[in-house]
């Protein structure tokens, strides 16, 4: 809901851009380098033997610029100091850089394991020598070697290239999915991401045929579920299964929910043949894919046991390894490549899985590079972000694999909608396998800006881009496309591709009849708030003039709202509750500086020490209020105190013991939750739960937060660190106008209930 009682008002000009970081940390200085020196001879001379962390910090610095490189310290503090690592990078050999591990653990050696053994594999070419060879050669000749290249190599030749010469690789290096032109030269396809704020099965379908409407959707449909629950994604399997059911393309289009694998692998032993293709998350680390609750044995057990036509879906972006705390003094990129390493080796697993079934060897696996979606604190620029991509592509293409891309923003990061545009315009002559595609440039459910339908239209007029063959000749069957490829008189119109829909499900209404019922139902998934395109403004590549005007509104909304804080004329109305502050100072230190908000200010620690001793342990379960990165969705009427009276009502029904007091955060994220769970939980007998109400990032249409509940014994609460994201379990898109309060408050005890059965 908009304009709300206990709105803070932000002008834009304020909202709109980031104030310059406020204590840049240490970087990398290198004053001056010797010719032909190399990395190991510049760490001897001024180490006087070989030093890990300075070895790290000297790849960091080779890099282009990123805050999150400069968070963990290895970003270089001049332009000077850039160009002489990427200077000494250039000179070290192959063979010399793989002799001297980054960083080794398990997934790394796997990695390594996996790597093609050929007699091609160019060792003693040094890194400036490898970037040529791949500027200069045809792409048959860099897919002899590229196999053979370790993530670690592939990572490091990337620092050394402009954005032009990314581009230079990654417009001639291909690797379509079997039997298709998903991947392929002059080919960019197209994730439909049917998202719903609440899981909406009619939210779904209807964006599925929206983007069918424009000629869009032919790599996956992929929906984003707010609810985990395997009853909850088993339904939206089978809404996305029963579409491409009824139009007969379920060997042509996959579908696929980007729950847990656990959760889908649940949800296929329950009903055989409900999924499809299957997704996770990695990262490229052990400890990080332990946050994903992911490690090598479970998915290279999953990954031998796809064998069907669809395999995997794996999901990753620069960033998300330190963010989770698992840096390990390496920079973004070679964390990046390492994930590109796992996913390379699991989709060989699968290849060697099919042959044992006497199969031919087919991996459908891809992978799409979320770039800009976790915030400022790992890069905050348009450029940035198109830097992020390209070099994200010719890692994913060396490879071998099949890469797409999220260009996307969140609505705290200095990238406008204007901006994306401008981003799509300098990536796409890399040629990526594929972008998102959703109805307009804002998902209704993850609050965050990405590519939208009538954006592919764009890029295929300007680039010639062409979509998946079998999907084309699709789009021209429901009568969108003509024979000559162009829009008829039925594009961008979803009634009409649900006409097209009954009929194959042998409805012999009327046509006006269906169109009419489709109408009403279009207006239904509109007035939830979910956008829906229909139609186009001056040509078929521009959205409506009215609904680009909601989403202005929308846009601008949310840049007040991430600035919006809790105001004392709210605080002063929530009782019996204790305010404390994390150690944030500011509100641009709390979204430049994630980590200031994920630590109790000494006061507060002592605040929840002292409420330990009063509890006496006679709670069982502790409510923790937060503003987040949207305080309104916390101050707007009729939100938190539904949900509050709600939750506390089921609690005591369900036999928890709540204590009386809220613990209201200001400038709280998540895991600052976990860090009074610790100090109020540690050590006690049994079960104890925190359920942590939080903003969520704006630019949703709705003022949403979410409730992370984590209900580990006090032993393990007892164990700093110990408590993270993979024990805990989420409620979110809780709204007056999304999942209702009441609702989210129910659901929230009964998985509550269920994780301390489990």
């Amino acid at each position: 809901m908009l304009g709300a009682p206990f709105a803070l008002t932000v002008s834009l000009s304020q909202a709109r851009r980031l104030p310059a970081a406020e204590s840049p940390a240490a970087g990398v200085s290198i004053p001056d380098v010797n010719a032909g020196e190399t990395l190991f001879d510049y760490i001897q001379r001024i180490k006087g033997k070989h030093d890990s962390t300075f070895y790290r910090q000297l790849l960091g610095a080779a890099n282009e610029f990123k805050e999150g490189d400069q968070f963990i310290g290895v970003a270089a503090v001049d332009d000077q100091s850039r160009r002489y690592a990427r200077q000494l990078l250039a000179a070290t050999r192959i063979v010399d850089l793989e002799n001297h591990p980054i960083y080794e653990d398990d997934l790394n050696r796997y990695i390594n394991e996996n790597l093609a053994d050929a007699d091609t594999r160019p060792v003693n070419l040094t890194l400036g020598e490898l970037k040529q060879l791949l500027l200069e050669a045809s792409e048959t000749k860099i897919k002899q070697i590229a196999g053979t290249l370790s993530s670690d190599v592939i990572g490091c030749v990337v620092k050394l290239m402009s954005n032009d010469e990314l581009i230079t690789v990654g417009a001639k290096v291909f690797n379509p999915l079997p039997g298709s032109q998903l991947g392929a030269k002059g080919y960019l396809g197209a994730r439909i991401q049917p998202n719903s704020p609440t899981d909406n099965l009619d939210d779904i379908f209807w964006q599925v045929l929206d983007g069918w409407s424009y000629a869009v959707g032919d790599v996956v449909l992929g929906t984003n579920p707010v609810s985990s629950e395997p009853e909850s994604v088993q339904a939206v399997e089978l809404q996305l299964r029963e579409i491409l059911e009824t139009f007969g393309i379920v060997d042509v289009l996959p579908h696929c929910v980007l729950s847990h694998i656990d959760v889908q692998a649940e949800v296929e032993r329950r009903s055989p043949a409900s999924t499809a293709l299957w997704f996770q998350s990695i990262a490229g680390c052990d400890a990080a894919n332990q946050t994903f609750d992911i490690d090598l044995k479970k998915m290279r057990d999953y990954a031998r046991s796809r064998t069907g036509k669809y395999a995997l879906y794996f999901e990753t972006g620069q960033g998300a390894d330190f963010t989770n705390g698992h840096s390990h003094g390496f920079d973004m990129v070679l964390h990046e490549s390492r994930k590109y390493g796992f996913a390379r080796a699991l989709s060989r697993e699968v290849a060697l899985a099919q042959m044992q079934a006497g199969q031919t060897a087919a991996p459908w696996v891809h992978l799409n590079d979320v770039a800009g979606f976790i915030g400022p604190e790992v890069f905050r620029t348009r450029e940035q972000l198109v830097r992020c991509c390209l070099e994200d592509i010719v890692m994913g293409k060396l490879h071998g694999l099949m890469i797409g891309l999220d260009v996307c923003s969140t609505l705290h990061m200095d990238v406008s909608l204007d901006d994306l545009d401008w981003c799509l315009e300098q990536i796409m002559p890399a040629n990526p396998g594929y972008l998102m595609a959703l109805p307009t440039k804002i998902d209704p459910m993850l609050g965050y800006l990405t590519t939208g339908f009538q954006d592919h239209v764009r890029i295929r007029e300007k680039f010639g881009y062409r979509v998946n063959d079998a999907m084309w000749a699709f789009f021209q069957q429901l009568g969108v496309i003509d024979a000559q490829g162009k829009p008829t008189k039925h594009f961008g119109d979803p009634t009409w591709v649900y006409l097209q829909y009954r009929r194959k499900k042998g409805d012999s209404r009327p046509e006006e009849r269906i169109l009419d019922e489709g109408r009403r139902q279009l207006a239904d998934v509109r007035s939830r708030g979910v956008f829906l395109a229909t139609g186009y403004g001056e040509k078929p590549s521009a959205l409506s003039p009215d609904l680009q005007q909601q989403i202005d509104r929308i846009y601008h909304d949310a840049k007040q709202s991430i600035w919006a804080e809790l105001t004392p004329a709210f605080i002063a109305t929530l009782p019996a509750s204790v305010p404390i502050k994390t150690q944030s100072t500011s509100r641009s230190e709390f979204i430049l500086h994630p980590a200031t908000g994920e630590a109790l200010a000494p006061a507060s620690l002592a605040a929840i020490k002292q409420l330990r001793q009063q509890y006496d342990a006679n709670y069982n379960v502790q409510i923790v209020i937060s503003d987040g990165l949207n305080a309104l969705s916390i101050m707007d009427e009729d939100q938190l105190e539904p949900f509050l009276q709600e939750l506390r009502s089921q609690l005591k029904t369900a036999g928890f013991h709540p204590a009386e007091q809220n613990i209201l955060v200001q400038s709280g994220r998540v895991r600052a939750g976990y860090r009074i769970g610790e100090t109020l939980f540690g050590g006690l007998d049994g079960n104890r739960a925190l359920l942590h109400i939080i903003g969520e990032r704006p630019g949703t249409g709705h003022h949403t937060f979410s409730v992370y509940m984590t209900s580990p014994p006090g032993s393990v609460w007892g164990q700093p660190g110990q408590v993270d994201h993979n024990i805990t379990r989420v409620v979110s898109g809780i709204a007056a106008t999304a999942l209702k309060p009441t609702r989210a408050a129910r659901d929230t005890v009964r998985i509550l209930q269920q994780m301390n059965l489990g």
